[in-house]
């Protein structure tokens, strides 16, 4: 990407989003372009239309989604499918008409099967049946990479899908009940630790294993997708196989050592209980990484000091 080149950053509001954001300033870009939701509904065909028809963007960065954790996933099932299908109908379908040359769709790691072999490779998608707890996200998700696809195959788009694993950081959504497991969790033992709680309650067994990336990091990574030279990209696009891309640190640990980490961050001292009348979600979800290792890529920061940084950037951790 030239350094002048017009960027436009879908849902910049966002944990990556932001992060995104900050990427490309911190790396020279000069001419990036946003818009808040009130200034546009990506879920408004014709105001999406219109604003790529005046700005014109040489790029997109899709990161707008409507997002939320096991709980929102499982209870605002409606909303979750009808929002995501049609921000990333409208966004992709404008950046072909109006000839944007490359565009990254942000997806999720639950497109893969429930059951998948560990870890995850990209050619998994679609060869088994989805976790049930966030399956109308996930649904939404695979709708756009195949969208991508079917654009790049029928019109010559250049658009790319990264996979992304459970991501948090700065910016990340805390709200007590529809928030992910990390943000959740650092909410949660903030508010024991000013009661002097003795006990910490986690949902589900504590056995589950995930894999968590850092959003700085998965910033930068879809900004060195997006500068690929024209051959190494073009590698990535053909009609046998999805342009799908992982992006992970290629390591997980259990929601019990994640618990307990987040106790240490915060300085909770208490014992672990575990709320084995809610739901674990899906057993393991490791990504394969090495498509992306291939390209030049992997993540940075370790996940003690990347847990600390979202601790402190929370908008409750002066309180």
């Amino acid at each position: 990407m030239d350094k002048h080149a017009k960027i436009y950053v879908a849902g910049h509001r966002g944990m990556v989003g932001g992060a995104i954001v900050r990427q490309l300033q911190q790396a020279g870009y000069s001419n990036i372009v946003s818009r808040t939701h009130a200034e546009l509904d990506l879920c408004n065909q014709a105001a999406v239309d219109a604003f790529f028809a005046a700005e014109k963007p040489d790029y997109v960065f899709l990161a707008a989604a409507k997002v939320g954790g096991i709980h929102a996933n499982n209870v605002y099932r409606g909303e979750f499918i009808h929002q995501n299908l049609m921000i990333q109908s409208n966004v992709i379908d404008a950046a072909h008409r109006h000839g944007v040359n490359r565009l990254l769709f942000l997806g999720s790691s639950c497109i893969y099967p429930r059951d998948c072999p560990q870890p995850i490779r990209e050619d998994y998608l679609l060869t088994g049946p989805l976790e049930q707890t966030n399956q109308p996200y996930a649904l939404a998700k695979i709708a756009g990479i195949e969208m991508c696809w079917s654009y790049n195959r029928q019109y010559g788009t250049r658009y790319m899908a990264v996979m992304p694993t459970n991501l948090y950081g700065p910016g990340d959504n805390y709200h007590p009940e529809n928030s992910h497991v990390i943000p959740a969790l650092l909410r949660r033992a903030h508010e024991s630790k000013l009661r002097g709680d003795t006990t910490f309650t986690v949902w589900g067994t504590g056995t589950p294993m995930r894999e968590f990336l850092y959003c700085e990091d998965m910033a930068e990574a879809c900004v060195h997708v997006m500068n690929l030279d024209d051959a190494t990209y073009s590698q990535l696009l053909n009609d046998q196989q999805p342009p799908l891309l992982n992006i992970g640190t290629g390591q997980d640990i259990t929601i019990a050592q994640l618990a307990q980490a987040v106790c240490d961050t915060v300085g909770l001292q208490a014992q672990l209980v575990f709320d084995t009348s809610k739901p674990d979600g899906t057993p393991r979800k490791l990504l394969d990484v090495s498509k992306l290792g291939a390209l030049g890529w992997q993540a940075k920061t370790r996940f003690a000091d990347g847990l600390q940084q979202a601790y402190r950037a929370a908008p409750f951790y002066a309180q």
